[in-house]
């Protein structure tokens, strides 16, 4: 397991470097991280019209910086990617409609999956 993997895996959020660091929470699911954007969830401004976007994940263990990286950056179709925006929603908390919230993010929030980027060699 990378150390990207195992970091986003223990830890719910991340930073994501936009028109300033932004926290945002997030899953990890089939060897990407997947964040919710805009429709009255989190708002990461740009990110959804970005090429690639730099990550910063914490350590669960001390809170400070694990790793450090640059991910692509692709706006999903919802629908298509069904399982990995069922583990984004397990992975909300405090969601005043927990039941509803997939509909609501279909009908007005982006799913953004940020895909490490390997370092050319």
């Amino acid at each position: 397991m990378s150390v990207i993997e195992e970091g986003a895996k223990k830890s719910g959020i991340l930073w994501l470097a936009l028109d300033r660091p932004r926290l945002a929470w997030h899953t990890w699911h089939d060897g990407a991280i997947y964040v919710v954007t805009g429709g009255g969830e989190q708002e990461l401004p740009g990110l959804a019209g970005s090429e690639r976007v730099e990550v910063t994940l914490r350590s669960k263990d001390n809170g400070g910086r694990l790793v450090v990286f640059d991910a692509s950056v692709e706006v999903v179709d919802q629908a298509a990617h069904a399982e990995a925006v069922a583990a984004l929603a397990k992975d909300r908390l405090n969601a005043a409609d927990g039941a509803g919230l997939t509909e609501r993010w279909a009908a007005g929030s982006q799913v953004v999956r940020l895909t490490p980027r390997t370092p050319a060699a």
